[in-house]
């Protein structure tokens, strides 16, 4: 029986947030000190010219989402916000002692958990406090996500005030059935009214996450819940696929068992149905699950191929080094990788140590900033050239032959010094990806690590 491509490439594979991905970072080898550097040589080389990034990890919510993989702590009580922007506070100041001048900050993005489980004063005061130590670059772009829930007008207001343009509001899906089982209660109405409110502010990007291959999800499902995600015109989605991974500690992905997911041809049919909906609506598919309307600036940055992608995914601007602050978070500095610590009371000892919380990282060697621009150049822009000699590697023979079977399904086009992704190639960049993946390459996951590709 000849099989489909879904089910042929639906393999475990990275999302490619990063390269190396995290599971193969040489933790053994990194020191907090090499970070430090590695930080520091990034500053230098981009604060005057493009600023730095800065992502925000807000981790507490009010109740679990059984869909969600993401580091967050369960709680209704509000009084944790102040330690935890004070936290914050200190953790940025760590880092500013280390520059020889005030950072300029390009981007900022909030993220969690929920960031809208905060206060209006809350939010106020870590915004004011980041830039008490820090000025704003000149077309910046701040972004936060929100809770439809407990997003309230005073929130998007004051956020607006202090500088953010950009919004993206987590739907998921708007089937009652599916929202029970992902323990996400959230009416078409709670949306609806954010999305008019931000809108009514002058927010200039407003995006909706939604998710397809949840459990329970039907066609209809979709269907619908494209159908009233058009009738909000949103600027961008994030149209993505449910990242299935209950081996990972914590991530409480429960009340819905393997077989209440839908899978293979079944899974991927959600995904064209929703985005033939999209299409006809004036969507265009930019990079790897993501869509915007031609007006939004998402859509232009990859039009002119200047889009980038990082742990926050896919961005507008491309700035050297991005800071993550915050239980968890991650930092960039290209040449370098840092995470701080997932213990909510560990993070706060370090810093009452004057120590960065940042627990394992990954310095990248000649041949990983090399696979990692080429990797960069596929989700980002459906292909890659070796043409210049420093995007030349030794290993590129061998790469080229594993992607042969790829090239005889039609998803790319090989040519004398480029790869081209092609349309039918979309859904399969992940797979693409790891051909070039020379980590995977070198040793293959013994356990669990990674979801499903497509």
């Amino acid at each position: 029986m000849k099989i489909s491509l879904t089910q042929k490439y639906n393999v475990p594979g990275p999302r490619y947030t990063s390269y190396p991905t995290v599971p193969y970072w040489n933790e053994t080898a990194f020191t907090v000190e090499e970070w430090k550097t590695s930080f520091q040589k990034a500053f230098a080389e981009s604060n005057s010219k493009n600023g730095i990034s800065l992502y925000i990890h807000l981790p507490f919510c009010e109740s679990m989402c059984t869909f969600c993989g993401c580091n967050k702590r369960i709680t209704k009580n509000h009084s944790v916000e102040e330690k935890y922007i004070q936290a914050l506070l200190k953790e940025w100041s760590l880092y500013c002692r280390l520059l020889p001048e005030k950072p300029l900050i390009k981007e900022i993005h909030l993220g969690g958990g929920t960031p809208t489980f905060f206060s209006t004063n809350n939010l106020e005061h870590l915004i004011n406090g980041i830039f008490s130590f820090a000025n704003k670059a000149e077309n910046h772009e701040f972004s936060f996500e929100g809770h439809p829930n407990n997003t309230t007008y005073e929130q998007l207001k004051k956020l607006y005030d202090l500088g953010f343009r950009r919004v993206s509001f987590g739907v998921q899906d708007y089937s009652e059935k599916v929202q029970k089982a992902i323990n996400r209660i959230q009416p078409f109405h709670n949306v609806a009214k954010v999305t008019f409110w931000a809108k009514e502010i002058g927010y200039k990007s407003i995006g909706h996450d939604i998710i397809f291959g949840l459990p329970f999800q039907t066609l209809d499902d979709v269907v619908d819940t494209v159908e009233k995600t058009n009738s909000l015109k949103p600027d961008r989605l994030a149209f993505y696929s449910y990242a299935h991974v209950p081996w990972i500690k914590g991530n409480g992905q429960r009340g819905f068992n393997d077989e209440n997911l839908p899978k293979d041809a079944e899974k991927r049919q959600l995904y064209e149905i929703g985005k033939q909906l999209l299409s006809l609506n004036g969507y265009h598919e930019i990079g790897m699950d993501h869509f915007a309307l031609s007006t939004d600036s998402l859509f232009h940055a990859a039009h002119n191929k200047k889009m980038h992608r990082n742990f926050m995914g896919y961005s507008a601007s491309k700035t050297q080094l991005m800071i993550g602050l915050g239980v968890s978070s991650i930092s960039d500095s290209w040449y370098g990788f840092a995470q701080n610590t997932k213990n909510l009371e560990d993070y706060y000892q370090l810093l009452e140590w004057d120590q960065l919380p940042v627990v394992k990282g990954h310095i990248l060697t000649d041949e990983d900033l090399i696979i990692r621009k080429h990797i960069l150049n596929l989700t980002c822009e459906l292909e890659t050239s070796w043409s210049k000699d420093f995007l030349y590697f030794k290993e590129l023979p061998q790469v080229l032959m594993a992607l042969k079977e790829i090239e005889n399904d039609q998803l790319i086009v090989i040519e004398e010094n480029k790869i081209k992704i092609t349309e039918a190639g979309r859904p399969f960049v992940r797979n693409i990806c790891m051909a070039f993946d020379l980590h995977l390459k070198r040793k293959s996951p013994e356990t669990n690590l990674f979801s499903m590709t497509v």
